[in-house]
């Protein structure tokens, strides 16, 4: 499994319960969960380095590091209900990055050129003309 596509959707695992979590749990509940994503986001943007990462994956990467790390320091900065909205912002952001990275991993031409060859190989034993 590509490196791109694993750590984009756990990303957007992790941004989408961010998100619902801000409007379910209390604020002092909240806020421990909030860390806990922006140290994930930290630990899956630690891909950077990976090779077969392209330009604009490593800058998502990047953003996502730098949105890791905001949403670290806004959980144990802010209380109440601000704490609540940054958190549902953080995760809704995560969650975005995360659906940029998943369309790039679709959008590249390798990918693209898989699905060709696996699609042209399925009409040719399907027409009998590869037997």
């Amino acid at each position: 499994m590509n490196s791109r596509y694993l750590t984009n959707a756990l990303l957007a695992v992790v941004g989408g319960f961010t998100v619902i979590a801000s409007q379910v749990w209390v604020p002092a509940t909240f806020m421990w969960l909030m860390f806990s994503a922006g140290v994930l986001a930290i630990i899956f943007s630690s891909a950077i380095g990976l090779k077969g990462r392209g330009l604009v994956q490593r800058g998502l990467d990047g953003l996502t590091a730098i949105l890791g790390a905001w949403t670290v320091v806004a959980s144990l900065v802010f209380t109440g209900s601000v704490v609540t909205w940054l958190g549902f912002g953080s995760g809704a952001a995560l969650a975005a990055l995360a659906f940029i990275g998943l369309t790039l991993h679709e959008l590249s031409t390798e990918r693209v050129v898989h699905s060709i060859e696996v699609r042209a190989g399925a009409d040719r034993e399907l027409s009998g003309i590869g037997a």
